[in-house]
């Protein structure tokens, strides 16, 4: 199968979210159309998706902070299609001057790391501490103590 790999555009952004909720990788505090809405501000060439007889098959977020590259959001409906979104942000992030590229694999996610063990890639000893600075989607209302 031949896939064609290109940056998103805005027409593919449904069947992109509905990919990456398949594969399991939305999270209730990441608006997926507020990430992709993100990525295309800043690098609109490394959000790419696969597409195979006008349908999206894969997609992966690519980055890069002038220090690291980062890949995010790796989901493929067919065999050998995220190898090839991979090996494309690569060659991207490359032309960009990127050193090294990383990833983050959650822990209820552990057994994709063989994959990427195939690809190269090399576990870290490196822990990872976030913190949000601009809340996807509001908190819940607190309650009022006086209202008691």
């Amino acid at each position: 199968m031949t896939v064609d790999i290109r940056p998103l555009v805005p027409a593919d952004v449904d069947a992109v979210v509905e990919l990456w909720r398949e594969a399991g990788l939305i999270r209730a505090w990441n608006d997926p159309r507020e990430d992709i809405r993100r990525a295309r501000a800043v690098w609109p060439d490394l959000l790419l998706v696969a597409e195979h007889d006008g349908a999206v098959v894969g997609s992966v977020m690519a980055g890069y902070d002038g220090h690291r590259g980062w890949l995010y959001y790796l989901a493929s409906a067919r065999a050998g299609v995220g190898r090839a979104l991979v090996a494309e942000a690569e060659r991207r992030l490359i032309a960009l001057g990127c050193p090294k590229v990383m990833l983050m694999v959650r822990p209820d996610n552990a057994g994709v790391l063989g994959y990427y063990d195939l690809l190269g890639y090399e576990r870290e000893g490196v822990l990872v501490a976030g913190k949000r600075l601009i809340p996807d989607t509001p908190p819940p209302p607190r309650e009022n103590p006086r209202r008691r």
